[in-house]
């Protein structure tokens, strides 16, 4: 038997390494293999054009040389994240031409949101592919993709994600930003669009939750962007941007959005007690996009309630009726109107509704590193499990 001061020591070390491989283990990179992406237009990397008509050119011009289904020039958030995380670009789920699904697969589509639209695409501008048809579809890509796996295997191995990723992987939300939209553009006052935010936000949790139940254990939540801050909300809604702040954004536009944020915030608090094997991160992209804009001038960049891709000039280059890249008839013959701005890495607004490249940047730059994020981890490290929150 070891004399009493010796069994000390041993134990004293065995605490000591445990400890130490707590603080490797919480400060280690998390080595996601995949990504799977749930939102709407600001992480849509082509699920709206391989389904309604592609985005036209001038899209995608600063980084892609041509359109490839963003509504931007350039990147966006979600492809800094797949870049930093040493994954390659995510390829739509709905895209038949040319998808790799390796590591990954984007689900999100332009114009989605938490709720179901009681309209068409056509008629409102608002697509019909809202979140618990992205969640049906990832369901669907699950089953099918490891069917396609274990039973064709051959090149499909080299296409479809290994089992296991699917528990491994980097689970990331960016949608809400349509159903605030969708109320103030049927004229709703800001406390009619208000009292269906916990509806969202239970909707939301169901999804969540189901993606859950699918083996997602790693969940990086975005909340909503300062709407009031963009061109076409201005455009549709006139009286709500007749109060402005210091920035220039509308008040009553921003008002609803932090709300939605602060809800948002509980709701990924409350998922965080009630999954413990789980990590949820808010990642407060809101401060980020806010900080860009009002900041915009201190950092280089032109006037950034200026539309870059636009049409008609005056105070937003904006005109909902002739998009970027949209045409109008001219002496009988359709001509491009929608045209790029010379500079578009000098522009915050491409296009009125989505950032450019360059913001898109500047926005991952804020939240990559944790500061903006509940609990304040890194994307790197957004596998961390929070304890006692």
């Amino acid at each position: 038997m070891a004399p009493p001061c010796a069994t000390a020591v041993v134990a004293a070390v065995v605490v000591l390494v445990l400890v130490l491989q707590v603080s490797v283990d919480a400060g280690a990179d998390c080595r996601f293999p995949a990504v799977f992406n749930f939102g709407d237009s600001n992480s849509d990397t082509g699920g709206l054009s391989a389904t309604f008509g592609a985005a036209p050119p001038p899209n995608g011009r600063t980084f892609f040389g041509m359109p490839v289904g963003r509504y931007c020039d350039g990147r966006l958030v979600i492809d800094f994240i797949a870049e930093s995380l040493g994954l390659p670009y995510l390829s739509a789920y709905l895209n038949s031409i040319g998808s790799n699904f390796t590591q990954g697969a984007n689900f999100a589509t332009a114009g989605s949101s938490i709720r179901r639209q009681n309209t068409s695409l056509f008629l409102s501008g608002f697509s019909p592919i809202s979140l618990d048809v992205q969640s049906w579809e990832f369901e669907q890509f699950i089953n099918r993709s490891q069917f396609v796996y274990n039973n064709k295997g051959g090149i499909y191995r080299e296409l479809l994600p290994k089992a296991e990723y699917f528990s491994q992987a980097l689970y990331t939300f960016d949608i809400g930003q349509n159903d605030i939209t969708t109320g103030f553009f049927i004229n709703m006052t800001s406390e009619q669009v208000l009292a269906y935010i916990p509806d969202l936000m239970e909707r939301l949790t169901n999804i969540i939750q189901n993606v859950y139940g699918l083996g997602g254990r790693y969940f990086w939540i975005h909340n909503t962007g300062p709407i009031g801050c963009l061109p076409y909300a201005m455009v549709h809604r006139p009286d709500l941007a007749v109060v402005k702040d210091g920035a220039g954004c509308s008040v009553a536009y921003n008002t609803v959005a932090q709300l939605f944020n602060q809800r948002l915030k509980e709701t990924v608090a409350h998922l965080r007690k009630t999954h413990a094997d789980a990590a949820f991160t808010y990642v407060d992209v809101y401060s980020a996009k806010y900080k860009l804009i009002s900041d915009a001038k201190k950092l280089g960049l032109d006037d950034p309630m200026l539309t870059c891709c636009g049409y008609g000039g005056g105070r937003y280059n904006f005109d909902d009726k002739v998009g970027c890249g949209g045409k109008v008839k001219v002496n009988g013959t359709w001509v491009v109107a929608g045209k790029s701005c010379d500079d578009p890495l000098k522009r915050v607004s491409w296009d009125g509704v989505h950032f450019t490249e360059a913001a898109n940047k500047f926005v991952f730059d804020q939240i990559a590193g944790g500061k903006l994020s509940d609990p304040p981890v890194p994307l790197r490290q957004a596998c961390q499990i929070s304890r006692g929150q």
